[in-house]
């Protein structure tokens, strides 16, 4: 099934990168954040990417037009352009990613409803293009076909801030708070939707998905969360990166599960 990630959003907190590249492209060793997140979604065996394109989305289309070449060796013939050898030497085998432009202002409900066109089946994943976690995709998706509601999203156990948090009634969500004042489970990302999502969306760019799709699909009784006590973390500011950064060059990556 396709996975949708959100790669359109300027990045403001972490200014500090995001002024010359939008921030999925924004290392952790010598990857993007980005690629890191499809590894791990290709590790449970998914590999159909849908990636919704926003704030200097030229560069993520340019590091994928130019992936073969820039991530393997290659002998070229001057003077004949048309023999280029790549001898493959990467493990991303399979991948398939649809690069779409949704808009430089658009808000996250717009990005996925502009994004309907390139979802064939009836269910989806999505998540943010800034979260990594060592979440088992298998289980999250057995958990969200069994309880057969519209959507589940993976719930995190973080102090308070400015995430999303979720009232848990059993595996119901009763109440999505977004920046919350106390603690308690918050919106990791990593959601299953039900195509049903896209009948709650339009394709205006102020269409949000957190504030009033989501708060709908609440009080209809159709967000289910999966709790998730593993490793995650966002890449929000320049602290957090140094610590991811930390965390990869010192063999402690708890998100690197291939």
């Amino acid at each position: 099934m396709e996975i949708v990630i959100f790669c359109g959003g300027a990045g403001t907190r972490l200014r500090e990168e995001t002024e010359s590249r939008p921030k999925p492209m924004v290392n952790i060793g010598k990857r993007p954040v980005l690629w890191h997140i499809m590894k791990n979604y290709a590790h449970f065996g998914h590999y159909d990417f849908v990636l919704a394109l926003g704030y200097k989305g030229e560069m993520i289309k340019n590091y994928f037009c130019h992936y073969e070449l820039m991530n393997n060796d290659v002998t070229i013939e001057l003077g004949k352009p048309e023999n280029v050898c790549i001898h493959h030497n990467h493990e991303e085998t399979g991948w398939r990613i649809t690069l779409a432009d949704t808009g430089e202002k658009s808000l996250k409900g717009a990005r996925l409803k502009k994004l309907q066109k390139f979802i064939e089946g009836d269910t989806f994943m999505a998540t943010y293009g800034d979260g990594l976690s060592d979440v088992n995709i298998h289980a999250l998706l057995d958990f969200h076909k069994k309880h057969g509601k519209l959507v589940t999203v993976t719930g995190v156990l973080r102090p308070p801030s400015y995430f999303g948090e979720l009232k848990i009634n059993g595996d119901r969500v009763e109440k999505f708070f977004e920046k919350p004042e106390m603690p308690g489970f918050i919106n990791g990302g990593f959601f299953v939707f039900n195509r049903k999502i896209f009948d709650y969306l339009n394709d205006a760019d102020d269409c949000d998905l957190e504030y009033g799709p989501l708060e709908q699909i609440v009080d209809e009784g159709q967000l289910m969360v999966y709790r998730h006590t593993g490793f995650w973390s966002c890449m929000d500011t320049l602290r957090d990166l140094q610590k991811l950064e930390k965390l990869w060059s010192e063999g402690r990556a708890g998100w690197k599960i291939w």
